[in-house]
């Protein structure tokens, strides 16, 4: 049955340095493709962690050299990122069109999205952005005021602030563009964070977790499905150890009763399994059965749809029961 799906992409399906990312652009597109083919109507949403830091790093380090340079602010950081990535996204998803015969148009949206100036992660920043760092080296950067923080056990990385998405300004050209039957990659990064200050909307000082966002934007244009991509099958409870168990199906309850036990990383899942919850929470999905959310393997995408892996969140049992009465 046809969808519409908003598809977050993670760090593995994007690389962390340039040849990296237009490789693994290449296999990301044929996962995608694999999708459209199938007749569902997608939107793209893609992480920025590396590709922002060394884009802030590349302008800190020219402007130490020539003070003709800017340090650009983090929110004009994200917008570059917007640009370089979705470049490589929609060259590499033309192409893979063109060779199965599919006329469908791919355009990248530089995306703001709203936040709360007073949100309270400005007052503690926990989003990773740019490459690991030893831990010697993290203190450096600590003593040089840097935010530094550990990273779910994968090493240190400097953290900004990382406020809630609160309204996609683009929602509308996101949904005009599925609805001429183009795949628009849109709120790359999580989205350019902004605020409304006298009259207009400014950036901020931040970049958004680019699932949450992934949930808003799923929830504003009427998504079936939200699909979030990362590096493992299924999601686990009593990860790593002994009696680890992967979880086919979460309800949104059984989910929020996983996150009371501290179940799922802070670096790396337990956002995900949020911003799951969070969308299928609020969303009124656009006919297609009860809305829902996945995670999987990029590579398992299309098998996870049909329900053959990843794990699924719903609201209840119910809903299971009757999306396989509909299938």
């Amino acid at each position: 049955m046809k969808k519409r799906i908003v598809i977050a992409l993670g760090g593995n399906a994007l690389g962390s340095t340039l040849k990296e990312q237009m490789d693994a652009a290449r296999i990301t597109a044929k996962a995608i493709v694999d999708l459209a083919e199938a007749g569902h109507d997608i939107a793209i949403v893609h992480g920025n962690g590396p590709q922002v830091g060394m884009i802030e790093t590349a302008f800190e380090t020219a402007a130490k050299a020539d003070r003709h340079f800017p340090v650009l602010p983090m929110s004009v950081c994200v917008a570059l990122s917007q640009g370089y990535i979705g470049y490589d996204l929609q060259n590499t998803l033309r192409k893979e069109l063109d060779e199965r015969g599919m006329n469908k148009p791919v355009a990248t949206i530089i995306t703001q999205v709203e936040v709360d100036p007073h949100d309270k992660a400005f007052e503690n920043p926990t989003k990773p952005i740019g490459g690991f760092m030893t831990e010697a080296e993290a203190q450096i950067m600590k003593a040089k005021g840097v935010a530094v923080m550990e990273d779910a056990g994968r090493g240190w990385r400097q953290v900004v602030a990382s406020p809630m998405p609160v309204k996609i300004l683009e929602a509308g050209t996101v949904t005009a563009l599925l609805e001429a039957g183009q795949i628009p990659i849109a709120c790359g990064g999580g989205g350019i964070p902004v605020a409304r200050r006298d009259g207009q909307y400014r950036g901020m000082g931040a970049v958004i977790d680019k699932d949450f966002t992934a949930a808003k934007l799923a929830e504003s244009i009427g998504a079936d499905m939200l699909i979030i991509l990362t590096a493992v099958e299924k999601v686990a409870i009593n990860f790593g150890r002994p009696d680890q168990q992967w979880l086919d199906t979460l309800t949104v309850a059984e989910a929020e009763s996983y996150i009371g036990e501290n179940q799922f990383a802070k670096g790396s899942m337990l956002p995900k399994v949020q911003a799951a919850v969070s969308f299928v929470r609020s969303a009124s999905g656009g006919g297609a059965g009860e809305p829902g959310a996945l995670i999987t393997l990029l590579a398992r995408a299309r098998d996870g749809i049909e329900g053959r892996t990843g794990t699924r969140i719903i609201r209840t049992r119910t809903d299971q029961k009757a999306e396989a009465v509909r299938e």
